[in-house]
């Protein structure tokens, strides 16, 4: 299954690799060098597939837990100061997604969208500290029954020049549905309330709907 941002690029590509192929088919004598073409246009077609995957992730919505957004791997956990909505210290926990990872952003908690801004901005690698305030970006806020309000922010990368955003203000949204999608590298912060238990370790690898992230503090705690 293909994600419905990427059906435009798969179709181009499949035309451009057939034609090449056909091509060198037909007019490339040297053996080798029309293999290599061939082969070449076979990789770009498979690298353009399994980068708009969008595999089926069923949730059953936990309101205790906040859900991985995304795919890929945790590399930031610090405490911050947010300074475009929330105007206070949350806990941040950020997750660079490789372009071999699913790029599919899903809603990490079941609630109602408050906020939803993009920002034009930079294309700094997607690790690079100041990506968070000066790239590319959209800013999305959910009310949760549990949590209060919590956001994440789609991140571009060096390789990303556009984020897909479906976020909408006053919109009710399921755990694990589609939020979005972000082409060609990036990474999302999620920014969570100081006092909630943080499940995860720097270094880890999560996959979106699936990895618990965050979870309500127990009292003892």
């Amino acid at each position: 299954m293909f994600h419905k941002e990427g059906q435009k690029i798969i179709i181009i590509t499949f035309f451009i690799v057939v034609a090449a192929i056909l091509a060198a088919q037909f007019y490339v004598e040297v053996e080798w060098l029309r293999l290599t073409i061939q082969i070449a246009a076979l990789v770009l077609l498979v690298a353009i597939l399994q980068f708009f995957r969008n595999p089926k992730r069923l949730v059953t919505p936990n309101f205790d837990d906040i859900l991985a957004p995304v795919d890929g791997k945790v590399v930031v956990i610090e405490e911050v100061d947010e300074p475009e909505y929330f105007k206070e210290k949350r806990r941040q926990v950020s997750i660079f997604m490789s372009p071999v990872n699913v790029h599919v952003t899903r809603y990490p908690a079941s609630g109602t969208i408050t906020y939803s801004k993009y920002h034009p901005g930079k294309y700094l690698v997607a690790w690079h500290p100041k990506s968070s305030t000066e790239n590319e970006r959209t800013t999305v806020v959910l009310h949760t029954p549990k949590f209060g309000e919590i956001g994440y922010r789609q991140i571009a990368g060096a390789m990303a020049r556009r984020i897909i955003n479906y976020a909408e203000e006053g919109e009710q949204v399921t755990q694990g549905q589609d939020a979005g999608f972000i082409k060609f590298g990036s990474r999302v912060d999620l920014l969570l309330p100081l006092d909630c238990n943080i499940t995860v370790k720097l270094g880890q690898k999560v996959v979106g709907a699936r990895t618990c992230i965050a979870s309500i503090r127990k009292q003892d705690d």
